[in-house]
């Protein structure tokens, strides 16, 4: 039976993050979170081997250093995780942090408590300004879609969004917005209902329609969702029905000069 994938993304703010960022990273997801055992790194087919033993993060972080980005997984592709910084500047909001897992896990309420801290503790360590966790499938049919090559034979695969700084694709089971995605929100945050939004440490407020991953793609959680992006301003969201980009999108251009 396929693996039903919840991704946990993280966008990235300009920039490559050093190697000592990455070696932090990973001992924190490892040693605090312990969300998998990691077995194998590298690049996309993690043909290294990890010593046995606990967990050291020297192999990887070299890898990163070298490479300027990483996988780490388990001994089976149920779980795996993925730094990919922009590199080359041309986009340079389009860099991610993403981990995926067996949406079962997330059945358990004491998972779904430790989850959400560790998403806090990632997103201040890398500088994110948002993350944003769900089902595999739902960021697929959110973010991407086939057109018709120039050529008119077959199709290809395209983004509805490129990154945040053009706004967001969608709403997912949980969306943790940093300082640009509350300033542009503002007082429509405070306008969700309170059992769909939390305050948490460092300005992060969390926006989370439905209890569970496994509620996406369904009749109640689109109308869940489609409410929430009703009160925060439909024009922030991409409009999958019309192919329209957003309109009102988040002010970046201090990370720019940040970096």
């Amino acid at each position: 039976m396929a693996i039903r994938y919840l991704n946990t993304f993280f966008a990235l703010p300009p920039g490559v993050p050093p190697a000592n960022i990455i070696r932090e990273l990973v001992s924190r997801f490892f040693s605090q979170g312990l969300w998998f055992h990691p077995v194998r790194y590298g690049s996309v087919g993690m043909d290294e081997l990890l010593e046995p033993g606990p967990f050291n993060p020297d192999a990887p972080a070299a890898f990163y250093d070298e490479f300027k980005y990483l996988f780490i997984g388990a001994k089976t592709d149920r779980d795996f995780i993925h730094f990919a910084p922009e590199r080359f500047g041309k986009y340079p909001f389009a860099g991610s942090f993403a981990w995926m897992t067996s949406v079962v896990d997330a059945r358990k309420v004491g998972w779904r408590e430790a989850q959400l801290r560790q998403i806090v503790e990632i997103m201040q360590l890398l500088g994110s300004p948002l993350a944003q966790s769900g089902l595999d499938d739902d960021f697929e049919r959110k973010n991407y879609r086939l057109v018709p090559t120039e050529y008119g034979i077959g199709s290809e695969r395209v983004f509805n969004v490129r990154d945040y700084s053009e706004g967001l694709s969608g709403l997912y089971w949980r969306n943790v917005f940093g300082a640009p995605f509350v300033d542009l929100f503002g007082p429509r945050l405070d306008a969700i209902p309170a059992s769909q939004r939390q305050s948490l440490d460092g300005g992060l407020v969390l926006v989370q329609p439905y209890e569970l991953p496994t509620h996406a793609m369904t009749p109640e959680g689109d109308a869940a969702e489609s409410q929430l992006i009703a009160t925060l301003g439909r024009e922030s969201f991409f409009d999958l029905p019309t192919l329209t980009k957003p309109t009102r999108v988040p002010d970046v251009s201090w990370m720019l000069h940040k970096h």
